[in-house]
This record gives C-alpha cells, sequence and structure tokens, in this order.
C-alpha cells in the first residue's frame, strides 16, 4: 500500500465527500479517511437538503461540478420549491432524502472516482514541518504522508453527548469522539472553542395516528437542484406531515427543566438561535400556545421518521411524556431519543478565503470546525477547500468567491472576516445582492468558473451555453415583437387586468404580474411558436427568460451597486500596513485589522469594528 498522497481529507462528511471528490477529479492522489466507511456524507440531523438560502448554496456546488446536487436529486424522496409566493430571489429548493440511499449512493461516486482511496481509521495527530503539514498518523500507527491536508472532523473533536444528565463521548448517537487534533492544534497557538448543536427524537411510524395529522406533499414539476438533464427525481415520493404542540405539552417540558443540560449548567457551550430546542422555544416564547412539528420520513422503506421542531436534550422520560399528549403521538413508540451534543470548533478568522489557516501551509478547515452547521454550508466550504488544496499541490491561482458571485462567497467571507458567535447558518437575509444570487441562475454565475477550473465538464459547459442562447432568443423576440392593443384587451380583461390604451412591445406586457410566457403564448401564435421550438428543459428556460424580462430593472440596479463595490474588492492590502502604527486609526480597528489581515478594502469595511472613517484613512495612505 502506498502511503504518500498529494491531498489527505480527514472526515467523511459533507464537507470531506465534497473536498475529496473536487481534490481528486481535478487530478490530485487523494485520500478520504474516516472513521466509518459505511456512514459517509451520514445525514446527522435531519434527512434534508436545502432549504431558505442552502438551498441555493446547493445549486451553487452542482453548478461548479460538484456532487451534492446530484445526490440529492437522485435520493429525494420529496421537493419542494420554498417562499413561491415571495420573488425569485427567495425561491430556495428543498428535498427530503432517503438517508440510507444517500450514503450508498455517495459512496459509489467516492469508489468510482479515480485518484480517490479511502481509509477506515482515526486521525490522532497532525504531522508538522516547521509551520507547514506534510501528513497525518492514525490511532493504528499508520503515518499517511501528504502535500496538503484538509480537516472535516463535524461535530466529532470532543464531542460530547447529552440526554438529560446522562453524558455520552460521541460525534454522534453511537459513535465515537475523535481525540488529539484539537489539544495538538490549542498547543500550535490556534483558537479553539466550545459549541453545542442538537437534534429531535426518532418516531416509529406505525405507532402514529396519522388521521390526525395535516399531510404535507411534495411539488409535482421541473424544479430539482442539479442543473444536468440526465438527473432527475426516481424514487417514490413521500409526504411529510404536520402537527402542534399544546400548553398540556409545554407544561410537561418545564416539568423536566430542572434537569435539562442547556439550564442546569451541564452545557456550557455556545448553541444556535435559529434552530432552538423544544425546551427553548417554550422559555423564550412563553407566551405561545402551541409550536409547529413536521414529521419527516427518513427513507421509502423505513417507518422511522424525524420529528423536525422537536430538538431535545431533555431526559427520556420527558421527552416521552411531553410527546404522548400530542393526539398523533398517544401511543408512540420511539427508535432514541433527541439530544444535544458538543463539540469543538475553531475560530474561522484564521483562516485566508481559501479556507488555508494562516498558521499552517497547506492545512485547510472546511465544516463545523469552522464554527458554521447545515450539511450545506459545510458542503460548499469543502468545494472550495478541495480545489484550493489542489491548486497548493499542483499550482494555480487560488479560487474564491465574491459576495456578489455566490452564497458560499458570502458564508466564507463573513466567516474569516467576522468570525462566529453562534454556530453559523447561512440566511438570504446575510446576502446583500439576493437579486444576483437567484437559485434559478447559479449555472450562469458558476459553470464557466467551474469549467476553467477542470471540475465542470465539457457536457456541462454545453448544456448551459444551450440553455443562454434559448433564453436570449426569446428575450430578443420579446424586445422586438409589438402587441396590439384591440388583439389581446380581450383577454386582459378576461383576467381582470387592466387593457392596453395602445400597442406595446410585448416585453413590456410581461413586466405585469400574473403575466408570464406561457399565458401570453396561448394567445400569440408566433411566441407559441418560438417556445415549442425548445426541446430541451424548456420549462428551466422559460422560468430564467421571464424572470430575468420582469426583475430586468432590479437586476440591472443591483449589478450597478456590485460592481462599485467590486472596485475596492481590487484594492489589494494583505500585508501592506503596520495597522498598529497607524496612529489615525481607532483602537478597535487597529486590533481587528492586524488580527485578520484583510485581503481587500473591501473586505478591511466589512469587519465589525472598522469604520467608514477607518476606511478612509487606508484609502488616503494609498494614495486613492
Amino acid at each position: 500500500m502506498n502511503f504518500n498522497y498529494d491531498i489527505i481529507v480527514v472526515g467523511a462528511g459533507h464537507a470531506g465527500c465534497e473536498a475529496a471528490t473536487a481534490a481528486a477529479n481535478l487530478g490530485s492522489k487523494t485520500l478520504l479517511l474516516t472513521m466509518d466507511m459505511n456512514k459517509i456524507a451520514q445525514m446527522s440531523c435531519n434527512p434534508a437538503v436545502g432549504g431558505i438560502a442552502k438551498g441555493q448554496i446547493v445549486r451553487e456546488i452542482d453548478a461548479l461540478g460538484g456532487q451534492m446536487g446530484i445526490v440529492s436529486d437522485k435520493t429525494a424522496i420529496q421537493f419542494r420549491m420554498l417562499n413561491r409566493s415571495k420573488g425569485p430571489a427567495m425561491w430556495s429548493p428543498r428535498v427530503q432524502s432517503d438517508r440510507v440511499k444517500f450514503i450508498e449512493t455517495w459512496r459509489e461516486i467516492i469508489e468510482n472516482t479515480p485518484n480517490l482511496a479511502m481509509w477506515q481509521d482515526m486521525v490522532t495527530e497532525l504531522i508538522f514541518e516547521g509551520h507547514r503539514v506534510t501528513g497525518v498518523k492514525t490511532r493504528m500507527g499508520v503515518e499517511f504522508n501528504a502535500n496538503a491536508v484538509v480537516l472535516t472532523n463535524g461535530t466529532f473533536l470532543n464531542g460530547l453527548i447529552h440526554v438529560g444528565k446522562v453524558q455520552i463521548g460521541g460525534g454522534r448517537i453511537g459513535e465515537q469522539a475523535s481525540y488529539g487534533m484539537s489539544e495538538q492544534l490549542r498547543d500550535f497557538g490556534f483558537k479553539t472553542d466550545r459549541m453545542k448543536t442538537g437534534t429531535p427524537v426518532r418516531i416509529d411510524a406505525r405507532s402514529v395516528d396519522f388521521s390526525l395529522l395535516e399531510e404535507q406533499k411534495g411539488d409535482d414539476d421541473f424544479h430539482k437542484f442539479s442543473y444536468l438533464p440526465d438527473v432527475q427525481r426516481t424514487l417514490e415520493q413521500r409526504s411529510c406531515w404536520i402537527t402542534y404542540t399544546s400548553e398540556e405539552v409545554h407544561e410537561a417540558l418545564r416539568e423536566g427543566l430542572d434537569e435539562s443540560p442547556l439550564y442546569n449548567g451541564q452545557i456550557k457551550s455556545i448553541g444556535p438561535r435559529y434552530c432552538p430546542s423544544i425546551e427553548t422555544k417554550i422559555v423564550t416564547f412563553s407566551d405561545k400556545t402551541s409550536h409547529q412539528l413536521f414529521l419527516e420520513p427518513e427513507g421509502v422503506n423505513t417507518h422511522e421518521f424525524y420529528l423536525n421542531g422537536f430538538s431535545s436534550s431533555l431526559p427520556l422520560q420527558t421527552q416521552l411524556k411531553a410527546l404522548q399528549l400530542v393526539p398523533a403521538f398517544r401511543n408512540v413508540h420511539i427508535f432514541r431519543p433527541g439530544y444535544a451534543i458538543e463539540y469543538d470548533f475553531f475560530d474561522p478568522t484564521q483562516l485566508e478565503a481559501t479556507l488555508e489557516t494562516k498558521m499552517v501551509k497547506n492545512l485547510f478547515f472546511a465544516g463545523q470546525i469552522n464554527g458554521t452547521t447545515g450539511y450545506e454550508e459545510a458542503a460548499g466550504q469543502g468545494l472550495i477547500a478541495g480545489i484550493n488544496a489542489h491548486i497548493n499541490c499542483h499550482g494555480g491561482s487560488p479560487f474564491t468567491l465574491r459576495r456578489d458571485e455566490a452564497y458560499i462567497g458570502v458564508l466564507i467571507d463573513d466567516l474569516i472576516t467576522k468570525g462566529v458567535d453562534e454556530p453559523y447558518r447561512m440566511f438570504t437575509s446575510r446576502a446583500e445582492y439576493r437579486i444576483l444570487l437567484r437559485q434559478d441562475n447559479a449555472d450562469e454565475r458558476l459553470t464557466e468558473k467551474g469549467y476553467e477550473l477542470g471540475l465542470a465538464k465539457t457536457e456541462r459547459l454545453n448544456f448551459y451555453h444551450q440553455k443562454v442562447e434559448n433564453v436570449r432568443k426569446i428575450k430578443e423576440f420579446t424586445e422586438n415583437f409589438s402587441v396590439k392593443a384591440d388583439r389581446i384587451n380581450p383577454y386582459l380583461e378576461s383576467i381582470g387586468t387592466a387593457p392596453l390604451k395602445q400597442g406595446v412591445k410585448l416585453v413590456d406586457l410581461l413586466s405585469r404580474p400574473h403575466i408570464d410566457l406561457q399565458i401570453m403564448a396561448k394567445e400569440i401564435g408566433p411566441l407559441r411558436d418560438l417556445l415549442d421550438t425548445i426541446t430541451d428543459r424548456k420549462e428551466e428556460v422559460i422560468e430564467s427568460a421571464d424572470i430575468k424580462i420582469k426583475y430586468s430593472g432590479y437586476i440591472k440596479r443591483e449589478q450597478i451597486i456590485a460592481d462599485k463595490i467590486t472596485r475596492l474588492e481590487d484594492i489589494s492590502i494583505k500585508d501592506r500596513f503596520n495597522y498598529n502604527e497607524i496612529q489615525s486609526l481607532s483602537t478597535e480597528a487597529r486590533h481587528k485589522l492586524t488580527r485578520i489581515n484583510p485581503e481587500t478594502i473591501a473586505q478591511a469595511g466589512r469587519i465589525p469594528g472598522v469604520s467608514p472613517n477607518d476606511i478612509s484613512v487606508l484609502l488616503v495612505l494609498l494614495g486613492r
């Protein structure tokens, strides 16, 4: 066996799988090191991918040539496009996945990726030569040498599970924690801390009275994650179900609060505000008499369901008593209780934009080790880390994404510039350029970048170009085709919208709410004929053209703003100043700028505590 590799990826969660496949597909000899080869890309919380802002990240991963979108589509048992009642900047795809098939599909991809090998073992130590990483040591005593190492340890670094007063060392229920690396990196000088996350109870569907639940079916249309036409949903689609807690349920939960690790001092680490446990909900929102719960299937051929909204670390008996007060769960049987888990993470301001650590050359961090939460945020980081690890080994310019190019760019810039004071989750509100970063146009933003890297293949690029050309033809037609008032007014009046006073270009008519290309095609023969010439991904192309036509003014306005900011992104200041010597900067700015050492003026301006006046000082010193 060969123990020498270009890149070693430690951890086979979502970040590790994307990092390893990206590096290997780019040509690096890669080793994926995991404690359990049968739990690759394990969905340790809910078996779902995407959602608000997270769905945009998955589409970006796919557009660049990553795998998460493909795996999610192939293993989907329910698809929904969230926020359809809002504008397209807010639309977010989400799938409920078959947990077992998700793992199997990822395992098949990894085992059939050239240049990629696996090894099952626990990494206990990194090997350094000065300030450069050169490999890892495992619990079996094996040493693997590498030019770059990517750490994607998830919740396993000194992981500690809590169920009431019971504490179990582990990275997930039933899986051992990883020990040794946190201490080594801390001794090296890295700043680390503890975070907390949690997961809900798992329920046996045979014990549930579904007649007392509200059914929530998925969407049955063309939407999906992957831009590749041959990637489709093929599994049987299943429903999710909705119910509510009650004041009775809340009272039962309150009785156990003195044994809650969150409230008796047992857990001291940082937890997420946006995904609170059920006990946190009843304390924080004490005025609410009910909270919504979602019962979600774990797969096609299993009775195991996940109770979204009922995350808890309360004692088993308290969880069970409260559940049995929900009418549909009166006779409930559970497979296991909810639990909380504490784990080590590292301050992400210790990273470059490539996710390489500032302190150690060729050492990369991706995923929950950086203080994030969520499969999608982890996978996006893993992809960027894998790409840049490959570049470090074989040459080339660092690969990064700006805030106006991708949610992945927003994610990484937030981490390395602002740090984290709670588990970081992506929201659309974190992005200044939401209209530019829509889920429908990730291919336009990123496919050519993926192709230039060598990650997106020629087939994907050709599909993208074909879509762009079809959208261009439609837009051009609407800009040139005139609609006569007397011809279209009867139809407009029939749907309750104002008639035309004079003829207009079709593009002007399409800017109205409730009027789109599909509707107009029924009334305008030449448009119908044009749309009928589109045989490949017709609905996707039409939706893309509709959005561009309807929101063109907003898109252009936001692009102008983004272009202005980009000019500041082009002004490099990394290692240009000794900030501690610039007395005209505020004390806080000197401290923050020294610690983070921003790449550009624009990044410096996003550091909390650096004021516009501080930026003006730097621009004057640069002669701007």
